[in-house]
């Protein structure tokens, strides 16, 4: 008996270290070498770790017990109650600019004939651990492998929900196309087996010409991490400009007066994509409200707003479909055009479906 208890004991262990096996790499690579030297140099860089320009709190002092409080409180509200309808997108573009959403803040647009491809995130969790974290409350829309052809993988920062590995390695074979990435997020890429050659990396402001198409990263308010620590690499939102058409996405992010800035610089866009999700009054800084979201919009100059960073994982503790539900008030409020697609439409950004509500009859 004891010999059995033994061997029993070892196969537990076995199996839990075979499980655990992938966590080291998926939590990335430290920048070192000329990639931490270019770092240094940036405006952003403070010695130590990359900052935000304006004063921002990650999670402000004194709010650990409202925290736990919110965790445990209303946790049906937080998945809907029925199952998320998916749409397999049509592969022929609809118009000059189209985008189709998969779900959270993955996001496909495919503007003047190109195809860029935000934060793909194709595992179950988002998470170092196949087995541990934030689970998908619906499967991706199509497989990784239909995906067409893209031109450019951009990344907005290197949390779990935005940079997934698995996706990463599978992309790698899949498409040729560079991926374009805040200062810092090249190291966690190399170490997953994406050739330096295929590495953009870049900082506030800076851009590279891919396919045709201006690609900038710009500011964002937020934070980085994949581990204990924290700010060891860039953050950002996007821009990609083409001949006649121009998109932002937001990335994450509290809202700030940058917005502003960003929008007289490089707007007005066609379209917005912003993070409306994962919002708390314990984190206030690094995720915008719907509302904020809206304000955001405008500061940008921007034509349709398209939300992200909602429906797939829970984030937060808001009811799952509150971020939708406040958004839809406040653009009917401010007059600000709205579509709302569901994980897999694709939508024409000049003539967008009309808003339907399809999220509260599962809410």
């Amino acid at each position: 008996m004891r010999k059995t208890g033994w061997l029993v004991a070892g196969l537990a262990a076995a199996g839990a270290a075979w499980a655990m096996r992938d966590i080291p790499a998926a939590m990335g690579a430290k920048p070192a070498g000329e990639r931490l030297a270019r770092m240094r140099r940036s405006p952003q860089f403070d010695g130590k770790r990359f900052t935000n320009r304006a004063e921002t709190a990650i999670t402000p002092a004194g709010q650990g017990n409202q925290i736990v409080r919110d965790f445990i409180l209303d946790r049906e509200q937080r998945r809907p109650h029925q199952e998320v309808p998916l749409l397999t997108p049509s592969a022929t573009p609809l118009s000059s600019l189209d985008l189709v959403w998969y779900g959270h803040a993955s996001t496909l647009i495919e503007i003047e004939g190109r195809r860029v491809l935000f934060d793909p995130v194709w595992s179950d969790r988002c998470s170092p651990a196949p087995h541990l974290g934030p689970r998908r409350l619906h499967r991706p829309p199509v497989p990784l492998d239909t995906l067409p052809q893209v031109d450019a993988i951009v990344i907005s920062h290197d949390h779990y929900d935005h940079l997934d590995m698995p996706t990463v390695r599978t992309l790698v074979g899949l498409q040729s196309a560079p991926f374009l990435v805040p200062l810092g997020v090249g190291a966690h890429l190399e170490r997953w087996g994406v050739p330096p050659s295929r590495i953009v990396e870049l900082d506030w402001d800076e851009g590279a010409t891919v396919a045709g198409l201006r690609i900038t990263v710009t500011e964002a308010r937020h934070f980085s991490g994949r581990g204990l620590v924290r700010n060891g690499t860039l953050w950002g939102s996007w821009v990609v400009t083409g001949a006649h058409r121009r998109v932002f996405y937001t990335g994450d992010s509290g809202y700030f007066s940058g917005y502003a800035e960003i929008g007289a610089k490089y707007g007005p866009f066609d379209l917005a994509l912003i993070q409306i999700g994962a919002y708390s009054e314990s984190w206030p800084d690094i995720h915008m409200t719907p509302e904020e979201a809206v304000a955001a919009h405008l500061d940008l100059r921007a034509d349709l707003l398209v939300p992200v960073h909602w429906c797939t994982f829970i984030l937060a503790f808001h009811a799952w479909a509150e971020p939708v539900d406040r958004l839809w008030r406040e653009t009917k409020a401010r007059g600000v055009r709205l579509a709302v697609p569901k994980p897999g439409e694709r939508v024409a950004v000049d003539q967008p479906p009309l808003v339907d509500g399809w999220w509260q009859s599962i809410a």
